[in-house]
């Protein structure tokens, strides 16, 4: 076995001994490693959008009505 490959199954032994990341950290770093910014505005609209409808059929849905 040549030293570049013991070095990559070395690097790979060590990334799985690590801790795992949480969903939202692994998100961001997909966020910075790949350059799709644009994906948060997308996200916090279909979050707003989820949280606004969950209201809408408890006792917040009067408050509702004073954002639109």
């Amino acid at each position: 076995m040549d030293e570049p490959q013991r070095a990559r199954e070395n690097e790979f032994e060590n990334q799985a001994k690590g801790e795992d990341l949480g969903f939202l950290q692994e998100f961001f770093l997909f966020l910075r490693e790949n350059k799709k910014w644009w994906l948060v505005p997308l996200i916090v609209s279909l979050l707003s959008i989820g949280v606004i409808t969950l209201l809408a059929g408890s006792g917040g849905a009067p408050f509702i009505y004073t954002f639109f």
